[in-house]
């Protein structure tokens, strides 16, 4: 897979388009495990497995609502059996974490930004 990215930020609304205006809703961030996160989805995604997660655009961005969020976090745990390393299963324990608090902050949005 190509060396890309991508960072997800859990905010308190719908986050602006421009980074520095979305910083007036940001929560938190998940950016320690960008590179494998992008890593595992990216190769999940080329080996068909499907779901939101493995749609989750590497390049561009993408925002999930709090029952999107909920969705997508009962693929975690399937995926991460595909994983092929520990850092991509720590990747996807990250976002599950992300996506979790997304979960019980109605009204929240997750946010993935790709390279």
């Amino acid at each position: 897979m190509a060396s890309v990215g991508i960072d997800v930020e859990l905010h308190s609304a719908r986050p602006a388009r421009s980074w520095k205006k979305s910083r007036g809703t940001f929560l938190r961030g998940g950016y320690g495990h960008g590179d494998a996160l992008a890593d595992a989805l990216g190769s999940l995604h080329y080996l068909g497995v499907p779901g939101r997660l493995t749609a989750v655009d590497l390049y561009g961005d993408m925002v999930m609502n709090d029952q999107e969020a909920a969705a997508a976090l009962t693929e975690v745990p399937g995926l991460k059996e595909q994983c092929a390393d520990e850092q991509q299963r720590a990747a996807l324990d990250d976002l599950a974490a992300v996506l979790d608090e997304c979960v019980s902050t109605p009204g929240s949005y997750v946010w993935f930004a790709g390279d």
